[in-house]
Protein backbone atom coordinates (compact mmCIF):
# COMPACT_ATOMS: atom_id res chain seq x y z
CA UNK A 1 0.00 0.00 0.00
CA UNK A 2 1.29 3.36 -0.97
CA UNK A 3 0.35 7.00 -0.08
CA UNK A 4 -0.63 9.77 -1.87
CA UNK A 5 -1.57 13.14 -1.46
CA UNK A 6 -4.50 14.59 -3.78
CA UNK A 7 -6.13 18.03 -5.06
CA UNK A 8 -9.95 17.30 -2.46
CA UNK A 9 -10.49 21.33 -3.89
CA UNK A 10 -9.95 23.86 -5.80
CA UNK A 11 -8.43 26.87 -3.42
CA UNK A 12 -9.92 30.29 -3.37
CA UNK A 13 -6.61 32.54 -2.95
CA UNK A 14 -3.96 30.60 -0.72
CA UNK A 15 -4.10 27.25 -0.61
CA UNK A 16 -5.30 25.74 2.69
CA UNK A 17 -5.11 22.19 4.00
CA UNK A 18 -8.69 21.80 3.43
CA UNK A 19 -7.80 21.64 0.14
CA UNK A 20 -5.37 18.44 0.30
CA UNK A 21 -6.35 14.64 1.08
CA UNK A 22 -3.58 12.17 1.85
CA UNK A 23 -4.98 8.64 -0.04
CA UNK A 24 -4.24 5.17 0.52
CA UNK A 25 -3.25 3.36 -3.16
CA UNK A 26 -3.30 -0.32 -3.34
CA UNK A 27 -0.34 -1.62 -4.78
CA UNK A 28 -1.34 -3.63 -8.47
CA UNK A 29 1.02 -6.04 -10.24
CA UNK A 30 2.96 -4.69 -12.45
CA UNK A 31 2.37 -4.69 -16.12
CA UNK A 32 5.56 -5.13 -19.15
CA UNK A 33 7.61 -2.73 -19.38
CA UNK A 34 6.93 -0.75 -15.51
CA UNK A 35 9.06 -0.11 -12.81
CA UNK A 36 7.98 0.21 -9.00
CA UNK A 37 9.77 3.58 -7.40
CA UNK A 38 10.35 3.97 -3.54
CA UNK A 39 10.85 7.95 -3.67
CA UNK A 40 13.43 9.28 -1.44
CA UNK A 41 12.33 13.03 -2.25
CA UNK A 42 9.88 15.10 -4.04
CA UNK A 43 9.78 18.54 -5.04
CA UNK A 44 7.57 21.48 -4.48
CA UNK A 45 7.48 24.17 -6.90
CA UNK A 46 5.59 27.93 -7.80
CA UNK A 47 4.27 26.74 -10.73
CA UNK A 48 2.00 24.02 -8.84
CA UNK A 49 -0.07 26.78 -7.87
CA UNK A 50 -1.55 27.67 -11.32
CA UNK A 51 -2.14 23.61 -11.73
CA UNK A 52 -4.45 23.92 -8.58
CA UNK A 53 -7.15 26.10 -10.72
CA UNK A 54 -9.24 25.14 -13.94
CA UNK A 55 -8.43 26.96 -17.69
CA UNK A 56 -6.20 26.38 -20.17
CA UNK A 57 -1.50 26.34 -18.97
CA UNK A 58 1.34 24.99 -19.98
CA UNK A 59 0.53 21.92 -18.13
CA UNK A 60 -2.65 20.46 -17.46
CA UNK A 61 -4.26 20.95 -14.29
CA UNK A 62 -4.30 18.97 -11.45
CA UNK A 63 -7.21 16.41 -11.29
CA UNK A 64 -9.65 16.57 -8.22
CA UNK A 65 -9.13 13.97 -6.37
CA UNK A 66 -6.81 12.46 -7.98
CA UNK A 67 -2.53 11.96 -6.92
CA UNK A 68 -0.70 15.14 -7.88
CA UNK A 69 2.20 14.43 -9.79
CA UNK A 70 5.90 16.70 -9.48
CA UNK A 71 9.30 16.14 -9.74
CA UNK A 72 10.99 13.03 -7.49
CA UNK A 73 13.86 11.17 -6.95
CA UNK A 74 14.21 7.61 -5.61
CA UNK A 75 15.04 3.97 -6.05
CA UNK A 76 13.62 1.26 -8.10
CA UNK A 77 11.96 -1.75 -5.58
CA UNK A 78 10.73 -3.85 -8.51
CA UNK A 79 10.79 -3.84 -12.18
CA UNK A 80 9.62 -5.57 -15.18
CA UNK A 81 11.67 -3.70 -18.12
CA UNK A 82 15.60 -4.62 -18.85
CA UNK A 83 15.90 -0.87 -18.61
CA UNK A 84 16.44 -0.44 -14.93
CA UNK A 85 17.18 -2.70 -12.37
CA UNK A 86 16.53 -3.33 -8.84
CA UNK A 87 18.40 -0.72 -6.82
CA UNK A 88 19.01 1.97 -9.66
CA UNK A 89 18.37 5.20 -8.82
CA UNK A 90 15.75 7.45 -10.89
CA UNK A 91 14.09 10.45 -11.18
CA UNK A 92 10.06 11.06 -12.73
CA UNK A 93 7.37 13.42 -12.22
CA UNK A 94 5.35 11.19 -9.84
CA UNK A 95 6.10 12.98 -7.00
CA UNK A 96 3.37 13.51 -3.85
CA UNK A 97 3.54 10.41 -2.81
CA UNK A 98 6.09 7.74 -0.98
CA UNK A 99 5.52 4.92 -4.11
CA UNK A 100 5.27 5.51 -7.70
CA UNK A 101 4.52 2.23 -10.42
CA UNK A 102 5.08 4.18 -13.50
CA UNK A 103 6.51 3.03 -16.78
CA UNK A 104 10.05 2.33 -16.98
CA UNK A 105 10.43 4.95 -20.48
CA UNK A 106 9.11 7.96 -18.36
CA UNK A 107 11.98 7.48 -15.56
CA UNK A 108 15.79 9.04 -16.38
CA UNK A 109 18.68 6.97 -14.93
CA UNK A 110 20.96 8.83 -12.94
CA UNK A 111 24.41 8.71 -12.72
CA UNK A 112 26.17 6.10 -10.27
CA UNK A 113 28.61 8.73 -8.90
CA UNK A 114 28.49 10.32 -5.64
CA UNK A 115 26.04 12.71 -6.06
CA UNK A 116 23.21 13.79 -3.62
CA UNK A 117 19.58 12.94 -4.46
CA UNK A 118 18.95 16.80 -4.27
CA UNK A 119 21.07 17.84 -6.59
CA UNK A 120 18.49 16.07 -9.60
CA UNK A 121 15.59 18.56 -8.14
CA UNK A 122 17.62 21.54 -8.05
CA UNK A 123 20.98 22.55 -9.43
CA UNK A 124 21.10 19.32 -12.09
CA UNK A 125 16.98 18.85 -12.97
CA UNK A 126 14.86 21.40 -14.03
CA UNK A 127 15.71 24.05 -11.44
CA UNK A 128 18.78 24.23 -12.86
CA UNK A 129 18.03 24.30 -16.81
CA UNK A 130 15.57 27.25 -15.77
CA UNK A 131 18.56 29.08 -14.37
CA UNK A 132 20.84 28.09 -16.90
CA UNK A 133 18.59 28.59 -20.12
CA UNK A 134 16.64 31.87 -19.02
CA UNK A 135 19.82 33.84 -18.40
CA UNK A 136 21.70 32.79 -21.32
CA UNK A 137 19.51 31.88 -24.14
CA UNK A 138 16.18 33.89 -23.53
CA UNK A 139 17.85 37.07 -21.50
CA UNK A 140 20.85 36.69 -23.88
CA UNK A 141 23.01 38.25 -21.11
CA UNK A 142 26.67 38.27 -21.68
CA UNK A 143 29.81 39.40 -19.42
CA UNK A 144 29.59 43.36 -18.13
CA UNK A 145 25.68 43.50 -18.20
CA UNK A 146 23.70 44.29 -15.00
CA UNK A 147 21.47 41.73 -14.33
CA UNK A 148 18.44 41.76 -11.83
CA UNK A 149 17.17 38.58 -10.39
CA UNK A 150 13.58 38.62 -7.87
CA UNK A 151 13.02 35.79 -5.47
CA UNK A 152 17.13 35.48 -5.93
CA UNK A 153 17.40 33.57 -2.18
CA UNK A 154 14.87 31.03 -3.97
CA UNK A 155 15.71 28.07 -5.96
CA UNK A 156 15.71 29.23 -9.79
CA UNK A 157 17.47 32.72 -8.52
CA UNK A 158 19.76 31.57 -6.21
CA UNK A 159 21.35 29.79 -9.05
CA UNK A 160 20.88 32.61 -11.88
CA UNK A 161 22.61 34.83 -9.26
CA UNK A 162 25.87 32.48 -9.30
CA UNK A 163 25.91 31.97 -12.64
CA UNK A 164 25.77 34.95 -13.62
CA UNK A 165 28.72 36.36 -11.17
CA UNK A 166 30.51 33.06 -12.88
CA UNK A 167 29.97 34.78 -16.39
CA UNK A 168 30.98 38.25 -15.56
CA UNK A 169 27.75 40.12 -14.50
CA UNK A 170 27.02 42.37 -11.76
CA UNK A 171 24.20 41.33 -10.08
CA UNK A 172 21.24 42.78 -8.00
CA UNK A 173 19.26 39.89 -6.02
CA UNK A 174 15.58 40.79 -4.20
CA UNK A 175 14.58 38.62 -0.76
CA UNK A 176 12.18 38.72 1.75
CA UNK A 177 14.23 39.98 5.21
CA UNK A 178 17.73 40.57 6.27
CA UNK A 179 18.57 36.76 7.12
CA UNK A 180 17.52 36.06 3.14
CA UNK A 181 19.87 39.24 1.74
CA UNK A 182 22.47 37.75 3.37
CA UNK A 183 22.45 34.57 2.12
CA UNK A 184 21.97 36.29 -1.69
CA UNK A 185 24.93 38.13 -0.74
CA UNK A 186 26.91 35.05 0.45
CA UNK A 187 26.34 33.42 -2.72
CA UNK A 188 28.10 36.40 -4.82
CA UNK A 189 25.39 39.47 -5.27
CA UNK A 190 26.90 42.54 -5.73
CA UNK A 191 23.54 44.43 -4.18
CA UNK A 192 20.46 43.33 -2.24
CA UNK A 193 17.06 44.63 -1.99
CA UNK A 194 14.88 43.48 0.64
CA UNK A 195 11.40 43.91 -1.03
CA UNK A 196 9.65 43.99 2.83
CA UNK A 197 11.11 47.18 3.72
CA UNK A 198 9.67 50.43 3.68
CA UNK A 199 9.79 51.98 0.82
CA UNK A 200 8.69 52.17 -2.69
CA UNK A 201 10.44 49.08 -4.89
CA UNK A 202 11.40 50.82 -7.86
CA UNK A 203 13.18 53.86 -6.06
CA UNK A 204 15.06 50.91 -3.96
CA UNK A 205 16.52 49.24 -7.53
CA UNK A 206 17.37 52.58 -9.48
CA UNK A 207 19.51 53.40 -6.08
CA UNK A 208 21.57 50.13 -6.76
CA UNK A 209 21.32 50.85 -10.56
CA UNK A 210 21.43 54.20 -11.35
CA UNK A 211 22.15 53.49 -15.02
CA UNK A 212 19.71 51.10 -15.09
CA UNK A 213 19.61 46.94 -15.67
CA UNK A 214 20.50 45.47 -18.92
CA UNK A 215 18.71 42.29 -17.69
CA UNK A 216 15.77 41.03 -15.74
CA UNK A 217 15.25 37.45 -14.47
CA UNK A 218 11.51 37.26 -12.72
CA UNK A 219 10.16 35.21 -10.79
CA UNK A 220 7.80 36.93 -9.11
CA UNK A 221 6.25 39.17 -11.05
CA UNK A 222 4.25 42.23 -9.46
CA UNK A 223 5.61 45.31 -7.99
CA UNK A 224 8.89 44.07 -9.04
CA UNK A 225 8.45 43.54 -12.34
CA UNK A 226 6.84 47.04 -12.91
CA UNK A 227 10.00 48.83 -11.86
CA UNK A 228 11.99 46.70 -13.56
CA UNK A 229 10.41 47.81 -16.31
CA UNK A 230 11.16 51.31 -15.26
CA UNK A 231 14.39 51.01 -14.18
CA UNK A 232 15.68 49.29 -17.34
CA UNK A 233 18.26 50.48 -20.30
CA UNK A 234 17.05 50.42 -23.83
CA UNK A 235 17.09 46.95 -25.17
CA UNK A 236 16.97 45.73 -21.97
CA UNK A 237 16.28 41.90 -22.06
CA UNK A 238 13.37 40.28 -19.41
CA UNK A 239 13.06 36.56 -18.89
CA UNK A 240 10.16 35.70 -17.45
CA UNK A 241 9.81 32.22 -15.72
CA UNK A 242 7.22 32.55 -12.75
CA UNK A 243 5.20 34.91 -11.10
CA UNK A 244 4.63 33.94 -7.53
CA UNK A 245 3.17 36.95 -6.35
CA UNK A 246 0.50 36.88 -8.76
CA UNK A 247 -0.52 33.72 -8.29
CA UNK A 248 -2.96 33.36 -5.14
CA UNK A 249 -4.84 36.51 -6.12
CA UNK A 250 -8.00 37.15 -8.15
CA UNK A 251 -7.06 41.07 -8.50
CA UNK A 252 -5.92 42.16 -11.66
CA UNK A 253 -2.50 42.93 -12.17
CA UNK A 254 -2.18 46.44 -13.94
CA UNK A 255 1.23 47.98 -14.96
CA UNK A 256 1.71 51.78 -14.98
CA UNK A 257 4.47 52.02 -16.76
CA UNK A 258 3.54 49.47 -19.80
CA UNK A 259 4.28 52.15 -22.72
CA UNK A 260 7.86 51.89 -21.61
CA UNK A 261 8.42 48.27 -23.03
CA UNK A 262 7.76 50.42 -26.64
CA UNK A 263 9.33 53.54 -25.87
CA UNK A 264 13.12 50.98 -24.17
CA UNK A 265 12.94 48.54 -26.96
CA UNK A 266 12.17 46.09 -24.31
CA UNK A 267 12.79 42.49 -25.02
CA UNK A 268 10.03 40.38 -22.88
CA UNK A 269 9.85 36.86 -23.36
CA UNK A 270 8.29 34.10 -20.83
CA UNK A 271 9.58 30.37 -20.98
CA UNK A 272 9.79 26.94 -19.18
CA UNK A 273 12.52 24.68 -18.80
CA UNK A 274 11.04 22.07 -21.30
CA UNK A 275 11.28 24.44 -24.17
CA UNK A 276 14.90 23.53 -23.81
CA UNK A 277 14.91 20.01 -23.29
CA UNK A 278 16.59 18.51 -26.27
CA UNK A 279 19.71 20.38 -24.80
CA UNK A 280 19.59 18.88 -21.56
CA UNK A 281 22.88 17.45 -21.67
CA UNK A 282 24.49 20.70 -22.64
CA UNK A 283 23.04 22.22 -19.60
CA UNK A 284 23.88 18.88 -17.21
CA UNK A 285 27.16 19.01 -18.27
CA UNK A 286 28.28 22.58 -17.53
CA UNK A 287 26.42 23.10 -14.21
CA UNK A 288 27.63 19.11 -13.48
CA UNK A 289 31.45 20.94 -14.16
CA UNK A 290 30.80 23.88 -11.56
CA UNK A 291 29.16 21.70 -8.86
CA UNK A 292 32.19 19.41 -9.24
CA UNK A 293 34.58 22.36 -8.34
CA UNK A 294 32.25 23.59 -5.84
CA UNK A 295 31.92 27.20 -7.88
CA UNK A 296 28.22 26.53 -7.25
CA UNK A 297 26.31 26.40 -3.11
CA UNK A 298 22.79 24.75 -3.15
CA UNK A 299 20.63 25.33 -0.68
CA UNK A 300 17.68 23.35 0.75
CA UNK A 301 14.96 23.69 2.82
CA UNK A 302 14.01 20.23 3.85
CA UNK A 303 10.30 19.19 4.99
CA UNK A 304 10.17 15.40 6.74
CA UNK A 305 8.07 13.13 6.35
CA UNK A 306 4.99 12.73 3.19
CA UNK A 307 2.39 14.35 5.76
CA UNK A 308 4.47 17.63 5.45
CA UNK A 309 3.87 17.76 1.25
CA UNK A 310 1.44 20.59 1.85
CA UNK A 311 3.17 22.39 4.58
CA UNK A 312 6.46 22.44 2.21
CA UNK A 313 4.26 23.81 -0.16
CA UNK A 314 3.12 27.12 1.40
CA UNK A 315 6.14 27.79 2.55
CA UNK A 316 7.42 28.56 -0.92
CA UNK A 317 4.46 31.94 -0.51
CA UNK A 318 5.03 32.62 3.04
CA UNK A 319 8.56 32.94 2.88
CA UNK A 320 9.17 29.84 4.67
CA UNK A 321 12.23 28.41 2.61
CA UNK A 322 15.50 29.48 1.26
CA UNK A 323 17.25 27.65 -1.47
CA UNK A 324 15.13 24.97 -3.05
CA UNK A 325 11.84 23.16 -0.85
CA UNK A 326 11.90 19.13 -1.08
CA UNK A 327 10.24 16.80 0.75
CA UNK A 328 12.05 14.19 2.00
CA UNK A 329 10.52 10.23 2.80
CA UNK A 330 11.88 8.28 5.74
CA UNK A 331 12.77 4.58 5.05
Amino acid sequence: MSRAWTLASRPKGFPTLENFTLKDIPDRPLNDGEIRVKNNFFSVDPYMRPRMDEGDSYIAPFGLNEPMTGAAVGQVIETRSDRFKVGDRVSHFLGWRDVATLKAENALPLPDRDLKDEYFLDVLGTIGMTAYFGLFDVAEARPGDVVFVSAAAGAVGSLVVQIAKLRGMTVIGSAGGAEKCEFVRSLGADYTIDYKSPGQFEEKLRKVAPDGVDVYFDNVGGEQLNAAIGVAKRNARFAICGMIAMYNSDEPNGFSNLSKVISKRLSIRGFINTDFMTRRTECLAQMGYWVSKGMIKSRYTIFDGLEKGPEAFFSLFSGGNTGKALVRLGS
